[in-house]
């Protein structure tokens, strides 16, 4: 690499040569990651502002848990709420006003909505508290209503981000009495075929890898096990939903990927981890196919 920056450079000289290096080193790092539809990050307080690093790397997702708080806000983390570290503020805020600079699409390339997680976590878990992080989030997410995924009379219509709500005790009879909403409930594969969780109002199904898999990445993956993860996958996408995976075992980096690696050949839309630069090392290396969208938008168009 050094030869051919010299032999690029071979007519100038000095300073001017250093220069001109370190311009394409700058352009080269400036460079924007391509969109992973499949990646999803998972983060906890060790990070102080999210976002940022998870888009720089191209993922295309963040679980992020929140508690209700003072003065109607959603705080980050499970533990006790920390002045300025809100939802509004470090995810929602940042993330629309990205979309809404780039003509309603988080990065030029984006094909599949952002999927944004919201884990309503924290020591309360009573019925009316629950309640009101809910009303909490609707209220803000109703700010940026044109660029979600939005479900109008039983109909999805996508958006640049979509909004999943777990951790709330009967969440999913609170969004199904909404005929008008922004936010969908996360589910598992025992929501396949189930008539109480359609996917209108339950598009993604979420399940952590060690619940139904006991195969650690090294060795061969057993045949059976192989098998069981095709079918589910299958199944899944036969009832109109996306899968996302996670609780990847971390024994080692290699373990790790050969799991991803496994759960991609099944077809898992979305794997779930929080190691983000190997995550999305691995997804660069390993891109999914995406079929070419609808718009993500309904007021917003891409530039």
């Amino acid at each position: 690499m050094a030869q051919d920056v010299a032999a690029l450079l071979g007519g100038v000289a000095g300073v001017a040569g250093v220069t001109g290096a370190a311009t394409l080193g700058i352009a080269a790092a400036r460079r924007p990651r391509p969109y992973l539809p499949a990646g999803h990050a998972v983060v906890d307080e060790r990070y102080g502002d999210p976002l940022p690093e998870v888009l720089r790397r191209g993922l295309a997702g963040l679980t992020v848990p929140v508690r209700p708080g003072p003065n109607g806000e959603l705080f980050l983390g499970a533990g006790d709420p920390k002045p300025g570290r809100t939802l509004r503020r470090l995810v929602l805020s940042p993330l629309f006003a990205r979309a809404r600079a780039r003509g309603g699409r988080l990065c030029r390339d984006q094909r599949a909505p952002f999927r944004l997680v919201v884990e309503v976590a924290g020591p309360t878990r009573d019925a009316v508290a629950l309640l009101r992080a809910y009303r909490m989030l609707d209220q803000q997410l109703r700010d940026h209503a044109p660029l979600l995924s939005r479900c109008l009379d039983g109909q999805i219509e996508p958006g640049a981000v979509t909004v999943s709500v777990t951790g709330i005790v009967d969440v999913r009879q609170l969004l199904a009495g909404e005929t008008d909403r922004y936010a969908f409930a996360d589910g598992s594969f025992d929501d396949i075929g189930n008539p109480a969780a359609p996917p209108e109002l339950v598009p993604m199904l979420s399940e952590s890898w060690t619940r139904r898999f006991g195969w650690d990445g090294c060795e061969v993956m057993p045949a059976e096990e192989r098998h069981h993860l095709h079918g589910l996958v299958a199944a899944a996408h036969e009832d109109d939903r996306t899968v996302r995976m996670g609780g990847v075992p971390g024994a080692t980096k290699a373990a790790r990927r050969a799991i991803w690696q496994e759960l991609l050949a099944a077809g898992v839309d979305v794997i779930a981890d929080a190691d983000l630069s190997g995550l999305a090392r691995q997804l660069r290396r390993h891109p999914v196919r995406q079929d070419a969208p609808p718009p993500l938008t309904r007021s917003a168009q891409p530039a």
